[in-house]
């Protein structure tokens, strides 16, 4: 049986670490993974959740319903699609003005949306529906999921990391500052956000995934959707 082809719309390289180190937790059997984006022969649509933006603007100008449905998209089993949940917290601005202009003209849902926390589902909800709207999609296709972490997919690489009691375990997926928080734990704890860094504890979220589905709920959320697609 050959491999699974998944495809990963991504804000960044040490998101993609984590999301795949999930999937590696939650696929039947082994999986090729291409990361669509950031893609380095593309560095016109940048990194971060404004490159996930326009990576989404240029599918939906080729004017399919789903991914599934695009043919410069051909043989994927599953894409996946990952923005942070604090993404509710920031402008159309932020990306650009032109971006800022796109949004008005295209009635995209409103940015910022400051949802309270908890719920963390209320901000990862805001999230989704944008990513679809940016995309020209309905909802999502039979082979797609969203990956929405609340508040940062650094709640995820916590969660697995962590012995229950440590601080940062507290009110993991409403803080909106855990990235520099890692960074700014003693040496020993202390992680930084490079690849090397999250490289190093790739093999540790696969192997505590279960922990991470306890602990953050967008983990469970995803989890969940990727078994519904089937594989």
């Amino acid at each position: 049986m050959s491999d699974l082809r998944v495809a990963l719309i991504a804000e960044g390289p040490t998101d993609a670490i984590v999301i795949e180190a999930a999937l590696k937790a939650l696929l039947p059997r082994p999986f090729v993974l291409t990361l669509l984006q950031p893609e380095p022969t593309r560095p016109k649509l940048g990194t971060g959740w404004g490159g996930v933006l326009r990576w989404c603007v240029d599918f939906a100008a080729r004017g399919h319903a789903r991914f599934e449905d695009d043919s410069t998209l051909p043989g994927f089993d599953l894409f996946v699609v990952h923005i942070d949940a604090d993404v509710a917290e920031k402008r159309y601005a932020d990306v650009s003005d032109e971006i800022a202009n796109l949004a008005g003209q295209r009635g995209w849902p409103t940015l910022p949306n400051v949802i309270q926390c908890p719920p963390p589902s209320g901000s990862a909800d805001a999230v989704r529906t944008c990513i679809l709207a940016w995309a020209g999609m309905q909802g999502p296709g039979p082979k797609t999921v969203l990956c929405v972490p609340s508040k940062a997919v650094e709640a995820w690489l916590t969660a697995a990391t962590f012995d229950e009691g440590h601080a940062l375990l507290n009110g993991l997926e409403c803080n909106l500052n855990v990235e520099a928080q890692l960074m700014a734990l003693p040496l020993a704890q202390r992680i930084k956000k490079t690849s090397r860094d999250y490289r190093s504890h790739e093999q540790t979220i696969t192997k505590n995934w279960p922990v991470v589905r306890q602990r953050c709920t967008q983990a469970e959320r995803l989890s969940t959707e990727v078994a519904a697609v089937g594989l």
